[in-house]
């Protein structure tokens, strides 16, 4: 698909006609009408196997059609979709006939079908053939719990702009299980559910979670009421207190001072606390889809550090589906996005979802501190990357790298546009209060970029200039070179934590922050000191570029089996770089890789390093302001 944009006339004119033609073969969408009603049927039962059968009938007219499956999936800002899982592909006219179908020879997402004069509806059936585990995606069918991704199980006709197909679904669920979506439910009939008609590009924006153990939670009331869906492996873990709804109660309550306008007529978090479901954090413009640990209540204090993903998700309703980068804006699912602007879509949201989380009582100002000390390191010392990419250049990453695992990451770059972005929004936030005499912030930006027109959920696209134009609005100044210089500069990116009256320093003590996220790994993170970090076997995980373990020839994917002459623990490895700060000899490692032995010694002797935020004397705390609550 991308091939077809970028083709010059000269080139195409020199291809084989069939070739040519190939391309061409999918119509392009067109802003015009859609007659008739996309019908989606979806039957979850299987959840032994991990199956979902489709069924989409769709008005046909006499002539070739082509039908598509969704490729370019918002939110994963890539061209992610499923295609691998589709199978069993039956198209029907209306009287049972089967017709024919080929797959585009150029464009593997697209089927042609030859309608026969007199057929006037077709039927589409495909099996859904989802993760079984062992590396074939994330998991969802569960014995307890299913996530519905309507992207993944439709099909839908080339031609017209998704807004303008009109469809409806419906879905036969397991005995006796609840659901929770965003889409308004027409009739249930036993466990067949139906849904209202909707636009297709809002369909797939609804997902659906559905189990056994489902427990629905009002946050907010009224015309535009917001309401946490909670599905867990076993109903225990339903269990939150008064004093935890009160949080996400104020979740609510701070995006709208934070905004000042909802864009969504009602709103559902879907949240799975699971060990069997896998993990998403994906946002909608009504709803997001969101997972947990199955303590995330009962074990209130052990996950605080993965609270913010409620507040970034939510955030997304404003930032990215009201309001998204234009070229992300696309027609439908099978047009390539552009991902240009994700440094604003993501790196905001990932701003804004911490800064709410310590707003709404989701952390402590020390917790978000803590946080954003690790942050602040990455982009300090851990991103050698930053020498020879950008933030902006990481915003191809979803397409380049849709998430696959990385040899040397922190070189390599990946996504960076989300914890770069916000440490650049952090520093926008001081130049607003510095320039204002700190009367205005990185708040009056949300509320005017993002705060108008209460109610209106359609996509409201933005450009660079549409931002440069709003700070200037706020606090003149030359903004757009600003943006730029950080944006697509090689410099570290921390300048905002000193303007917020704070330093970044580096010690012998890890953070709260820094220690929950080691802990959760398993592992010993020693990357600002000799520039490596484990898992609880010894496993290399990361090494840093350019920093003393990579010098002395380590890599990722080794295995550290002895530490001077001992067994490898975590604690045994902390305590050799510790040791080595006085006693001069090196670091002795006895490192596996494949079938090879090797001994290693890292001639280190500057201790454990760990970020840490420190007050500047006689500076103002413009953090404890950023995070208090409004």
């Amino acid at each position: 698909m991308k091939i077809r944009a970028v083709l010059s006339l000269p080139l195409l004119a020199a291809m084989s006609l069939p070739a040519a033609n190939a391309l061409a073969q999918t119509a392009p969408p067109r802003d015009v009408p859609y007659e008739g009603l996309l019908r989606i049927d979806v039957d979850a039962t299987d959840i032994e196997r991990r199956i979902f059968r489709v069924r989409t009938t769709m008005p046909a007219t006499a002539g070739r059609m082509t039908l598509l499956y969704p490729q370019w999936i918002p939110g994963h800002h890539s061209p992610s979709g499923t295609i691998d899982k589709l199978a069993g592909l039956v198209v029907k006219s209306a009287d049972g006939k089967v017709l024919p179908w080929t797959r585009d020879k150029y464009d593997v997402y697209a089927f042609q079908v030859d309608v026969p004069e007199g057929v006037t509806q077709i039927s589409a059936e495909f099996q859904f053939l989802s993760s079984q585990g062992a590396g074939q995606g994330r998991v969802v069918m569960t014995p307890e719990m299913l996530n519905l991704q309507w992207n993944s199980n439709s099909l839908y006709p080339a031609g017209y702009y998704a807004r303008n197909i009109k469809a409806q679904a419906s879905v036969t669920l397991p005995k006796g299980w609840d659901y929770a979506t965003a889409l308004e439910t027409e009739s249930r009939v036993g466990d067949t559910v139906t849904f209202k008609p909707i636009d297709y590009d809002d369909l797939v924006d609804s997902p659906l979670f559905a189990g056994k153990y489902h427990q629905r939670v009002v946050l907010a009331e009224g015309r535009q009421p917001v309401a946490l869906n909670v599905f867990a492996d076993d109903a225990k873990y339903l269990k939150s207190t008064p004093a935890q709804v009160k949080i996400h109660q104020q979740l609510v309550a701070q995006m709208d001072k934070l905004y000042g306008a909802r864009h969504f007529d009602h709103y559902e978090f879907l949240l799975a606390l699971t060990d069997k479901l896998g993990g998403i954090g994906l946002e909608h413009h009504r709803s997001s889809e969101n997972s947990g640990p199955v303590g995330y209540f009962t074990d209130w204090d052990k996950s605080w550090w993965m609270r913010d993903l409620l507040s970034h998700e939510f955030n997304h309703s404003w930032n990215g589906k009201y309001r998204r980068g234009a070229d992300l804006a696309t027609p439908n699912f099978n047009v390539p996005m552009g991902d240009s602007l994700l440094w604003l879509y993501e790196g905001q949201t990932q701003f804004f979802g911490q800064v709410v989380a310590a707003r709404s009582g989701l952390w402590t100002q020390d917790q978000a501190r803590d946080m954003l000390a690790n942050v602040a390191a990455t982009y300090d010392r851990g991103r050698p990357g930053l020498a020879w990419r950008t933030v902006l250049d990481t915003t191809n990453d979803p397409t380049i790298a849709q998430r696959r695992p990385l040899a040397f990451r922190n070189y390599q770059m990946s996504e960076d546009y989300y914890s770069g972005g916000q440490m650049v929004w952090l520093e926008v936030d001081n130049k607003l209060r510095e320039l204002s005499g700190n009367k205005r912030s990185i708040d009056d930006f949300a509320h005017a970029f993002f705060g108008m027109d209460n109610g209106d959920w359609n996509v409201n696209p933005y450009t660079v200039e549409d931002i440069v134009a709003t700070l200037n609005g706020i606090a003149p100044y030359d903004w757009a070179s600003l943006l730029k210089t950080r944006i697509e500069g090689h410099g570290p990116l921390v300048g905002g934590i000193e303007a917020a009256g704070w330093k970044l320093v580096y010690n012998d003590k890890p953070n709260d922050a820094f220690k929950a996220l080691e802990a959760r790994s398993k592992g010993a993170n020693l990357t600002y000191s000799i520039g490596l970090a484990t898992n609880g076997q010894g496993v290399l995980a990361d090494v840093l570029w350019d920093g003393p373990a990579f010098n002395a020839g380590l890599a990722p994917g080794m295995t550290i089996v002895a530490v001077n002459g001992r067994e490898y623990s975590n604690d045994g490895l902390k305590d050799a770089v510790a040791a080595a700060k006085t006693d001069k000899a090196p670091i002795e490692l006895l490192v596996k890789q494949s079938d090879r032995y090797e001994t290693v010694r890292i001639d280190y002797h500057g201790g454990l390093l760990y970020p840490n935020l420190e007050r500047i004397a006689g500076k103002p705390d413009r953090l404890a302001d950023l995070y208090k609550a409004r």
